[in-house]
């Protein structure tokens, strides 16, 4: 039998309102989230959980400012404000975030040499986060994911997922994006195109 769990993406302070990288309307899907992992099965968070002086924050770029793209060597990578520092204010939950119902929380970006949107893989596709054996084992087959931002970690983490032969569902009235140069329109037509459900 299918099982289903709900991936939580990235729901922290430095992502809401106030944050050094907050997406518009982050703080507002607190209550919603909240209703979401009541009624589900299964519940993983995502922590971003980058050391000081991580390689993706332009301050590590002399010259750079943030939202520019440098080529490291795994990829193109969008440069970011310092935020979700280890131990950090900006790196915890959002408040009023029910924690409590997790039961599996994942750590990604904290090699400091490499980022990580996907709840799956780092940014090279390949180093993986032990999310998918821990799935596996758990016969979870079925995934619905929330959170942000919908073009960037929770689509990271959707096509990896989609990619690794999951049923995938997003729930985009409880994702909120960034939408750099049209990266929300592009996120949707990729994830459609491989097959990820978007709802809401």
């Amino acid at each position: 039998m299918a099982r289903e769990a709900l991936l939580v993406i990235d729901m922290q302070n430095d992502f809401c309102e106030g944050g050094a990288l907050a997406v518009p309307g982050g703080a507002g899907l607190v209550a919603p989230v909240n209703a979401a992992m009541a009624q589900a099965e299964t519940v993983i968070l995502t922590q971003d959980w980058h050391p000081v002086g991580h390689s993706s924050f332009a301050s590590q770029h002399p010259g750079r400012a943030p939202l520019e793209m440098i080529d490291m060597p795994y990829g193109p990578q969008v440069l970011w404000p310092d935020h979700c520092v280890q131990g950090s204010a900006g790196a915890e939950f959002c408040p009023g975030l029910d924690t409590d119902r997790a039961d599996l929380i994942v750590r990604k970006g904290f090699r400091r040499a490499i980022d990580s949107y996907s709840a799956f893989f780092e940014n090279d596709h390949v180093t993986p986060t032990g999310l998918e054996g821990y799935l596996r084992t758990r016969g979870i087959d079925r995934l619905v994911l929330v959170g942000l931002a919908l073009d960037f970690c929770v689509n990271y983490s959707a096509l990896d997922a989609a990619r690794l032969g999951f049923a995938v569902e997003v729930r985009t009235d409880l994702c909120r994006a960034i939408d750099l140069d049209g990266s929300d329109a592009a996120a949707r037509a990729a994830m459609a195109g491989a097959g990820v459900r978007l709802t809401g």
